[in-house]
């Protein structure tokens, strides 16, 4: 089956115009035309805000029960014993100086950085490479700590980061096709209520507008998240 067959099957099976509960949802996604990787299982949350103010902004962490299904690969910046931790916590790169020059050249080939508060003032000077990619190291997401042991094994069990975009919108990959329903329904749960957790104490009327699950390859659902 071609791409477009498969694409045009799998849009058939839905309605774009109702609001599915979302263990139904799940299952139309699972039952969907398979493509020859494991996709990723998509959200898509709008959110009744205006991001240009900076107390509407929306970010924050979670931790997926049942992990991502992703590698993700992080380096960490440090020195001293917090290297050996972050080694044995599963850390694929480790260092300080000689990262801070790949960086400067223009090295971004990570999922998450992780740095020590020693190493935050010469970082902090690459910020134009690593702030547009969402690498910059902050301490309100845990990237930022002297407990980079903690911090590696978080990330690598299922950990991620969220922050809402400028169009009010929040994305995120929360699981993979092949988790069972039971669990990619629980990863997107744990989701969406650290979104509504997060909501900013300003906000006035509808928070959240609308929930859309997709895999990589599929069409997006509505999800009824009022009765999440």
């Amino acid at each position: 089956m071609s791409q477009s067959n498969r694409y045009t099957d799998n849009f058939k099976a839905i309605n774009r115009e109702i609001v599915y509960p979302l263990d139904e949802a799940v299952k139309l996604i699972k039952s969907s035309s398979p493509v020859k990787f494991d996709e990723t299982i998509d959200l898509s949350i709008n959110l009744g805000i205006d991001p240009r103010h900076a107390d509407q902004i929306v970010r924050g962490t979670v931790s997926m029960p049942n992990g991502t299904g992703k590698d993700v690969t992080i380096l960490v910046l440090a020195k001293g014993d917090a290297v050996d931790k972050a080694t044995a916590a599963g850390a694929d790169y480790v260092g300080s100086d000689e990262f801070l020059e790949k960086i400067k050249s223009g090295w971004t080939d990570v999922d998450v950085i992780v740095a020590t508060p020693e190493m935050m003032p010469e970082l902090g000077k690459h910020g134009r490479v690593l702030g547009p990619r969402g690498l910059m190291p902050n301490p309100k997401t845990g990237t930022v700590t002297n407990d980079v042991e903690k911090a590696v094994k978080e990330i690598k069990s299922g950990k991620i980061e969220f922050k809402v975009e400028k169009n009010g919108i929040v994305h995120a990959g929360v699981a993979k096709m092949s988790f069972e329903e039971d669990k990619i329904t629980q990863n997107i749960t744990t989701f969406i209520d650290a979104i509504k957790k997060a909501k900013p104490s300003g906000v006035k009327g509808i928070y959240m507008k609308k929930v859309t699950v997709s895999s990589t390859m599929g069409p997006g659902l509505k999800v009824d998240h009022e009765k999440i």
